[in-house]
Order: structure tokens, then C-alpha cells, then sequence
């Protein structure tokens, strides 16, 4: 029969698999850093917190001011990647809204603000593409094409396209 001898080794040293990890308390540097991290959470919740349901609800709907006016529905930027100098990217952003003067084609537009965003995205991409490096975009061109997508989504006219900033940076 053979003996079989087990061996334990005693030793200050950090076993392998902590060796590289520290292991303990946090350090004071560590301590700052999550404070660091946490700050900002705690400010949020704090802001949400305070912000009270009136405010929250916004203004009632009989007393709506938007800016443009209450015939005016201003979209959300729309953007595009064009070809950049030196073989690079840019985004190209721009500014849209709608004059709809008539009350039933607005709120008809108010519900198909979805269509008419990616409707004019999906023009301003494919406008984007063809452009060159160095090339600024044509602001009659973008607003005659964004013009008939909204009439086609609309399903007639009535509605006047506004064009804000284009912007390529």
C-alpha cells in the first residue's frame, strides 16, 4: 500500500487567483471614484423628485403655445451620414416643420407625425448618400422633395413644409 502525503502550505503570499485583484476594504481613490459615479443618479432622482405632477402634465391643452404658433408642428431634427472631407463621415442635421392651417389635416399630421418623420428621413438619406465630400446641400431641393412626402403622407396638400438649419459638421 502506498502512503499519500498531503501537504499544506502556510504563507503571507495572496493565493493565485487573487494575486492580480485587490482584495479588502476600497482604497479612498476607489471610495471617490463610486461617489463620483453616484452623484450624478442621486441628483436626477432628487430633480425627478421635486419636479411636481402640474409641472410634469405641461401647460392645459386649451392654452397651448408652441413656438411658430398653434398651426405650426415643429419635428424632431432629422439626420443623415454624408461623406466627409478626406475620405471621413459627417452628419448632416436639419430642422422641419409643418404650417397646417386647416384644424382636421393638423390633427391628422399630429397623428402622423411617425409616417412624416421617417418619411423625411428616408428622402434626406437617400439625398445625403449622392452628395459629395465637399458639397453643400440644396435647401430648394431638400424642401420641394420633404413638400411632396408630406403631401403624399397627408394624402393632399394643405400643409406648408418649413425648412430650419441644415447643418453638416
Amino acid at each position: 500500500m502506498r502512503s499519500v502525503r498531503i501537504l499544506v502550505a502556510v504563507s503571507d503570499r495572496p493565493r493565485k487567483e487573487t494575486a492580480n485583484h485587490e482584495c479588502g476594504t476600497p482604497t479612498r481613490m476607489e471610495k471617490i471614484h463610486r461617489l463620483r459615479l453616484a452623484l450624478p443618479l442621486l441628483f436626477s432622482g432628487l430633480v425627478a423628485l421635486s419636479a411636481s405632477p402640474s409641472a410634469a402634465a405641461g401647460p392645459p391643452k386649451g392654452d397651448k403655445k408652441k413656438g411658430g404658433g398653434l398651426t405650426f408642428i415643429q419635428l424632431q431634427t432629422l439626420t443623415a451620414t454624408v461623406a466627409g472631407e478626406r475620405g471621413g463621415r459627417a452628419v448632416m442635421t436639419l430642422e422641419v416643420g409643418l404650417d397646417i392651417p386647416d384644424e382636421k389635416l393638423r390633427e391628422a399630421a399630429e397623428l402622423s407625425t411617425p409616417r412624416l418623420r421617417a418619411a423625411f428621413s428616408q428622402s434626406l438619406r437617400v439625398y445625403a448618400a449622392g452628395l459629395g465630400p465637399a458639397a453643400l446641400p440644396n435647401a430648394d431641393y431638400l424642401a420641394r422633395q420633404l413638400q411632396r412626402d408630406a403631401d403624399r403622407v397627408l394624402g393632399k396638400g394643405g400643409a406648408t413644409l418649413l425648412l430650419g438649419t441644415i447643418l453638416v459638421n
